[in-house]
């Protein structure tokens, strides 16, 4: 059965467009987009502008139960690397239930903050010390449990993760929950796949360069053959990771990976962030995306990506949570270009006078087409066949009362407070504003079982 949905205004291919009938089929997917079409009687009205959801392409969901664990410098310096190894006490003793409840708060969390699809770059595999899963996969049903409990979409990426660098044999003691090969995680794409969970699919991941070997990636190449599916993989992220690389290859990361062959329209190169030239046109050349973090990516002092080369050299670009530091894609959008503005001292550096004189709205367009294809999809947005996911913005919020139309996009990415929508639409369905009091309560109790002495109160 049909279900007609009533906009005012809404961003139909990359622009306002009035009056849009929105159909969404029985599956839960968008059957016909059509503009300027008064409302029909018996549709539905929506009372705001209405604007496509995104996909967070870059999510470790246990690492939300680490926000704000680490903003301390005690001795030292600190950076990526310290951190990493702060937050491997977190990593070695979340059990699937508390994942289950720790990723249940994060994406209900996400829906507030606009994303209605996550791609979760998952290899917390096995058990930690102590304790015995039933089913190899007990980590990965926790996530899926997660979404369903929260009615997010969810995109897993199951990880190959065989050594801790580029001289290493194999894994660190404190890394052995990671240990899996590409048998491991083709195996595991399949079984979740097979398992055909409401809007639920899988692709698969390589930690990284220093995390995979090349005989690894040669593996999963082989192993998953022509099947079209998402393969993402960590790269470029830290300088020390681009020496090390150099240092054992000859080779830059992305340079490795472009002139050795491995990269197609399905790859997913996750941060990008120290990229030369030549290597973003190599990229380019080959039709993987790029998965921009950037909100973690000045969390933890990465670097900035060169975002006007990427943009204009037309990769794919989408944006993630990754460490959950950001939960939401306004402050990530945000960010992107506040983080050129400050790099470059100008202003709208995403912009393309003449074609698009929007930063916003190019930064959008980007990050709608390139959240499709990180998470496996042939259209993401308001166009018919994506699923029926979408926002009805808030013209009362901060920030956007007032505005003409064609200035909303631009004040909901550099003008609003909080979350300037009113309601959030997942195949067809508005979904809960808040998290059931049962999805608090559970992560409250996780985080006291999983901090309890070191700094969360007991109560």
């Amino acid at each position: 059965m049909l279900k007609q949905l009533h906009a005012p205004l809404a961003w139909v291919n990359g622009g306002w467009q009035r009056d849009v009938l929105l159909t969404v089929d029985g599956s839960g997917h968008w059957a016909e987009i059509t503009v300027n079409h008064p409302a029909p009687p018996g549709a539905e009205l929506l009372a705001g502008p209405v604007i496509p959801s995104l996909v967070n392409a870059h999510s470790h969901a246990f690492q939300r139960a680490f926000v704000g664990m680490a903003e301390r410098r005690e001795a030292g310096q600190d950076d990526f690397w310290s951190w990493r190894d702060r937050m491997y006490a977190l990593a070695l003793r979340i059990s699937p239930q508390q994942l289950r409840a720790v990723a249940s708060q994060l994406y209900a969390e996400l829906l507030r903050g606009g994303y209605t699809q996550v791609c979760e770059f998952h290899y917390l595999h096995h058990p930690a010390a102590g304790q015995a899963f039933e089913d190899e996969l007990d980590m990965a049903w926790a996530l899926a449990s997660a979404a369903e409990d929260t009615g997010i979409g969810l995109t897993l990426l199951p990880v190959v993760y065989t050594r801790s660098g580029f001289a290493a044999a194999g894994l660190r003691p404190d890394q052995h929950r990671f240990a899996a090969d590409a048998d491991w995680a083709w195996r595991a794409c399949q079984r979740i796949n097979a398992a055909g969970l409401p809007r639920v699919n899988a692709g698969v991941a390589l930690h990284s360069l220093r995390g995979a070997s090349p005989a690894d990636i040669k593996r999963l190449r082989d192993v998953i053959g022509g099947h079209d599916l998402p393969l993402h993989i960590h790269v470029a992220e830290q300088t020390a990771e681009v020496a090390d690389c150099l240092a054992a290859t000859g080779q830059r990361p992305l340079q490795w990976l472009a002139e050795g062959g491995h990269l197609d329209t399905r790859w997913q190169l996750v941060h990008a962030t120290h990229a030369e030239p030549a290597e973003i046109e190599a990229v380019a050349a080959s039709g993987a995306g790029i998965v921009i973090c950037a909100g973690t990516e000045a969390n933890l002092g990465d670097g900035f990506a060169d975002l006007p080369r990427w943009l204009q050299a037309g990769v794919p670009l989408t944006v993630g949570s990754d460490s959950q530091v950001t939960r939401g894609w306004v402050e990530e959008l945000r960010w992107l270009e506040y983080g050129q503005r400050l790099l470059h001292r100008q202003r709208n550096i995403a912009a393309l006078p003449g074609v698009q004189p929007s930063s916003a709205a190019r930064l959008f367009e980007a990050a709608v087409h390139g959240g499709a294809r990180a998470a496996g999809f042939a259209a993401w947005g308001l166009t018919p066949g994506a699923r029926a996911d979408a926002l009805v913005l808030n013209r009362d919020a901060d920030g956007l009362r007032g505005l003409p139309d064609d200035a909303l996009l631009d004040a909901v990415v550099f003008g609003s407070n909080g979350t300037p929508w009113q309601s959030v639409w997942v195949a067809g369905r508005a979904r809960p504003w808040r998290e059931p009091q049962r999805v608090g309560d559970a992560f409250q109790q996780a985080m006291r079982d999983l901090w309890l002495g070191e700094g969360i109160a007991s109560r």
